[in-house]
């Protein structure tokens, strides 16, 4: 009899855990060995809270309903009883010591982060993720990619509204890869739950963490720091793919590298500057100075028909490349390639009415930056 009661407890707790799953009252289970470690640690952790709580509590009421004075109950006088007390002591030790070594073994196992097959640095900026495999030349900014017609309700949502973007960061399954995580502006939280990896990114400092994915697919998280007006819409997106998917996706990226920077040296038609500079503005620009460039004053200025953009291409080249101190403005001189931001200015100087006939060359960029 007692051996169907345990039987029947465990159906009931994997169909809870199962529910819980599916209905998203729960974490996930996730698609890494360290996630499956927290989840099974969580949840072991959460039935002996569920058997001490039901013991004290049955105890508790047991005594007030049993023990009631309407039924000429007397409570007992004494002082002490050193064998309870030590029993009262004890037992809750060795429980707590028996959650704190399965967790100490997890912690040790979620902060080694040696010994890794790839080394990702991931750069926090306001509202974007930039990405970049080190040792390998490949890097590029990640930017939500959910229209702004389905933010203001002009539009239905999407089915991954605001957790969608236009470059997902790329990983191997099967392989330890690290993560350098750091921001540019302010503190950023990647996170992302499938993987159970979350790691503040903080200006001025590089925190670790790393991950090892199992299972192919697409994992979505999102910035989990409160870090400004566009804070919910600095979405995470990976996407993990087998480790010879993973080997020639990263071949095209190289060779799209070294076409771009063959780019810089020759020279570029404003119809081709416009048209690249037209993506870059809608993918990076667009958040704060808006679609039609009439801004979010004074935070951030107008570009369309303002004056001071118009009459000085130096000035306007300078606060792309450099940003502009203790302003929301970054600098984009490592973020952008010469091309992307020669592009973005020349865009943005004959866009909107502001038509000024300009049209900026990438080594232009290149000279100013080396400068």
């Amino acid at each position: 009899m007692r051996s169907r009661w345990w039987w029947l407890m465990a159906i009931s707790l994997a169909a809870s855990e199962s529910q819980a799953q599916s209905n998203g009252w729960n974490m996930p289970v996730g698609v890494t060995d360290v996630s499956s470690d927290i989840y099974g640690l969580h949840m072991t952790i959460f039935w002996i809270c569920v058997v001490i709580g039901v013991v004290v509590f049955g105890a508790m009421f047991y005594s007030l309903f049993r023990y009631r004075h309407s039924k000429g109950a007397k409570a007992a006088h004494f002082h002490e009883h050193t064998s309870v007390e030590v029993l009262w002591t004890a037992i809750p030790v060795l429980i707590l010591v028996g959650m704190a070594v399965p967790a100490t073994a997890t912690l040790k196992n979620m902060y080694d982060s040696s010994e890794a097959d790839l080394d990702v640095m991931i750069t926090g900026q306001q509202w974007r993720w930039r990405y970049e495999y080190l040792g390998e030349d490949v890097a590029f900014t990640s930017n939500m990619s959910t229209p702004r017609t389905q933010i203001s309700g002009e539009e239905a949502r999407g089915e991954h509204y605001l957790l969608e973007v236009d470059e997902p960061l790329v990983l191997p399954i099967n392989r330890k890869v690290r993560f350098l995580m750091t921001s540019d502006d302010v503190i950023h939280s990647w996170w992302v739950p499938d993987l159970a990896v979350k790691q503040d990114t903080i200006p001025g400092f590089i925190n670790e963490n790393w991950v090892k994915i199992n299972e192919p697919g697409i994992y979505r998280g999102q910035c989990a720091e409160l870090c400004g007006i566009d804070h919910g819409f600095m979405p995470v997106v990976v996407h993990a793919v087998e480790e010879e998917e993973f080997e020639s996706w990263l071949a095209e990226r190289k060779e799209s590298a070294e076409q771009e920077a063959m780019g810089v040296d020759r020279e570029w038609e404003m119809a081709e500057l416009v048209e690249r500079g037209e993506s870059v503005y809608q993918s990076i620009c667009s958040s704060c100075h808006q679609a039609e460039g009439q801004g979010s004053p004074p935070a951030f200025p107008a570009l369309a028909n303002n004056e001071q953009l118009i009459s000085d291409v130096d000035w306007h080249l300078d606060k792309v490349i450099n940003g502009v101190s203790g302003a929301a403005m970054p600098a984009f001189r490592s973020t952008l390639n010469p091309v992307e931001i020669a592009a973005v200015v020349t865009y943005t100087r004959n866009a909107w009415g502001n038509d000024t006939g300009d049209v900026v060359q990438p080594s232009e960029v290149a000279e100013i930056i080396a400068q």
